[in-house]
């Protein structure tokens, strides 16, 4: 079975990763600075920071691994300069050039962002840009980098994840979970409709890739079709928690509570709803998956299947506790 490594795998999508490899009966190797969420991924993991050449550079030539998952990343979009970033950009530089080194290498799995694409701009071609928040822009400049390899003994392709959510997630999709458990989602009739893949499907879709032929220098968005509209998403999870449909509430309000999560976040207090949530609220998102499905075919879990399995999860690791239905 191959040889995986995986940067940043001790992340959201790096849990569930290296849970999908070691399954399929790979070797795998987590090199992230931090510990794994699951303490049966310890014997897979070594803590090395992407930005550091020299201990990455030995470590991933040591392993010489068929396979790599450059997964590790600052994600947030707090950020607001290079440096803030600098694991997107430097970070993926020394993965492309420490992939020189390696004897056995067959193949690269670059992840990228949907944000080189602001929220409701669908790219007319996988080089048009535009991104709309430094991190996206951090991640414009790593997709430039890999599409800049010159003659690699291996193949690469670029993963473009799109809102992914499920066990083991965090901010902020485990937020929408959270406000619907706690009911405070109120329908506003204005929500949007976006693509959102469960992270289960993401897995399998990158287990696929990694094998798939005929993909060199490619890049596929990672999602579920057809795509969410959120306040249907919202009564699905509200059913299933037990806690009946949500609640309607008035376009106007949701809007002053935006203004007032403005004033907060300056304060530096969180508060659940701010304008720039509420643009993505109602800001339409789809983006084409139809390469990637072609090329693999659908996903094999359905949507709802994944809202029950992701509470599931937030029962037993998050301390949710749902009425008997």
């Amino acid at each position: 079975m191959k040889k995986v490594l995986v940067t940043g795998g001790s992340g959201f999508i790096g849990t569930n990763l290296v849970d999908g490899l070691l399954r399929e009966g790979a070797t795998v190797l987590n090199l992230d600075q931090s510990k794994p969420l699951k303490e049966e991924h310890l014997a897979s993991w070594k803590g090395v920071d992407i930005l550091d050449y020299e201990n990455l550079e030995r470590a991933i030539v040591d392993f010489d691994p068929e396979v790599i998952v450059h997964l590790a990343a600052v994600t947030d979009l707090d950020g607001t300069t290079d440096e803030y970033y600098k694991s997107n950009i430097v970070g993926t530089q020394n993965i492309i050039e420490i992939a020189k080194k390696v004897k056995s290498l067959k193949r690269v799995l670059y992840t990228s962002s949907m944000y080189v694409c602001q929220p409701g701009y669908i790219p007319k071609n996988y080089d048009d840009y535009k991104p709309h928040t430094v991190y996206g822009e951090s991640k414009v400049k790593g997709e430039l980098m890999v599409k800049a390899i010159k003659d690699p003994a291996y193949s690469w392709v670029i993963i473009r994840p799109s809102s992914i959510w499920g066990p083991w997630f965090s901010v902020p999709y485990i937020i929408f979970f959270d406000v619907v458990y706690q009911g405070r989602y109120f329908d506003m009739g204005n929500t949007c409709t976006k693509t959102y893949g469960y992270v289960e499907n993401t897995v399998y879709q990158i287990l696929k890739l990694i094998d798939a032929d005929n993909v060199h220098g490619k890049t596929f968005y990672l999602g579920d079709d057809p795509a969410i509209q959120i306040s249907q998403w919202a009564n699905e999870i509200s059913m299933e928690m037990g806690k009946g449909k949500v609640k309607k509430m008035p376009f106007f309000v949701i809007r002053m509570a935006a203004l007032c999560g403005d004033v907060l976040s300056k304060l530096g207090i969180k508060f659940p709803i701010t304008s720039f949530r509420l643009n993505n609220m109602m800001t339409n998102n789809i983006l084409p998956l139809k390469d990637l499905y072609t090329l693999i075919g659908p996903p094999p879990v359905s949507q709802l299947e994944g809202v029950k399995k992701t509470i599931g999860w937030l029962v037993a690791h998050k301390g949710y506790q749902l009425k008997q239905r």
